[in-house]
């Protein structure tokens, strides 16, 4: 995920460094500083974002806004008529967003209810200021809840016992989470990221059990590998 952001990137500053180079030589007239050229910076993320991440609800509502915020500078629509456009548009995505993962969440409910039932135990790893490592080779893994608030948490699970599907709840606020996962195992995200990020590498489709992976990343960072 991290290098489909670093190619889109470079893309659009090889083309910044294009237009000007032909803009100097003047074999096209081109304004850098146009109207509107900051919302490139919202624009541009979010659209990194809608490739990259699998939780695009998010990016999504930040590139409308990004869109809607350049058109207004280019006059081509209000500023009276954003809100007529956005505040609808940014409710409807976050309404998809509820019923989707209202339905992700009623699997993970299932698996823990199925967990508590079996005997089975959430093993928690708590970062506040400080840093966290967990580490669960040759361990029977069920599940766990992960907090990292100005601090980071690091959760090793390459050599662990996975024979089940299992969920990991997370809160990470101004922090970060890192979790490796064994080859075997797929990864489902669904955690609701607000000026923060998860970057999962883990896709094993063939892959007999799942690990879910949910909860809320603020101004944070999370990486799954």
């Amino acid at each position: 995920m991290r290098s489909i952001r670093r190619v889109i990137w470079g893309v659009v500053l090889l083309a910044a460094a294009m237009a000007i180079a032909l803009n100097s030589f003047n074999i096209i007239d081109f304004d850098l500083f146009f109207e509107g050229w900051w919302t490139l910076f919202i624009i541009v993320p979010a659209l990194a974002g809608i490739i990259s991440d699998r939780d695009k609800s998010g990016a999504i509502c930040w590139f409308c806004i990004g869109v809607l915020l350049l058109l207004c500078e280019q006059n081509i629509i209000s500023w009276n008529m954003i809100w007529k456009i956005a505040l609808p548009l940014i409710i409807a995505i976050i309404g998809f967003k509820m019923i989707f993962s209202e339905f992700r969440k009623s699997k993970r409910n299932r698996i823990i209810r199925e967990i508590k039932i079996e005997g089975g135990d959430l093993q928690n790893g708590v970062a506040v200021f400080c840093g966290t490592d967990l580490n669960f080779d040759n361990v029977v893994f069920d599940g766990a809840n992960l907090v990292a608030v100005f601090g980071g948490v690091d959760c090793d699970l390459s050599n662990a016992i996975i024979d089940r599907d299992c969920v990991i709840n997370v809160a990470c606020v101004f922090g970060g989470i890192d979790i490796k996962v064994p080859d075997n195992v797929k990864v489902v995200s669904n955690v609701s990221c607000v000026f923060g990020g998860i970057d999962v590498n883990k896709n094993d489709t063939e892959a007999i059990h799942t690990l879910y992976i949910d909860g809320v990343c603020v101004f944070g960072g999370m990486d799954v590998n």
